[in-house]
């Protein structure tokens, strides 16, 4: 774990610091060729520069957020935002998912994955990348 991550994890409640470490060893364990980073402020995991899961601490808990969820057709991940991005709230006290569930979600987001890191080249317009089809 990095020393900004653990950093993030440290300034968090014990319930969301213990949940957050969970989501940490269990997403590090599951990707294990991603690069791991603090970004706009919380754990985010990258691959090949294309930003793929992260969590962070909002007024009613932990979200677990997945950049290209929407395209994992999940019933548990909410569509979030204007892209194609899902999330999983976690609540107050937080509620794990149940680690198969967060396993199949992170295998399905190494395989679909929509073209974040572009975002701006494309105009606004989302791509799906060669590991989509």
């Amino acid at each position: 774990m990095s020393t900004s991550i653990e950093n993030y994890l440290i300034s968090l409640s014990a319930d969301d610091t213990a949940a957050g470490t969970w989501l940490n060893s269990t997403i590090d364990r599951v990707l294990q060729n991603s690069e791991a980073k603090i970004w706009h402020g919380h754990p985010v995991w990258f691959m090949e520069g294309n930003p793929i899961v992260g969590f962070s601490r909002l007024k009613d808990g932990l979200r677990l957020l997945f950049w290209s969820g929407q395209s994992f057709e999940e019933p548990l991940l909410v569509a979030e935002g204007r892209f194609k991005a899902a999330e999983f709230r976690l609540g107050i006290p937080p509620i794990l998912p149940q680690e198969t569930d967060l396993i199949r979600w992170l295998i399905k987001a190494q395989a679909i994955q929509w073209d974040y890191k572009n975002l701006v080249k494309h105009k606004g317009r989302l791509e799906k990348l060669s590991a989509f089809d």
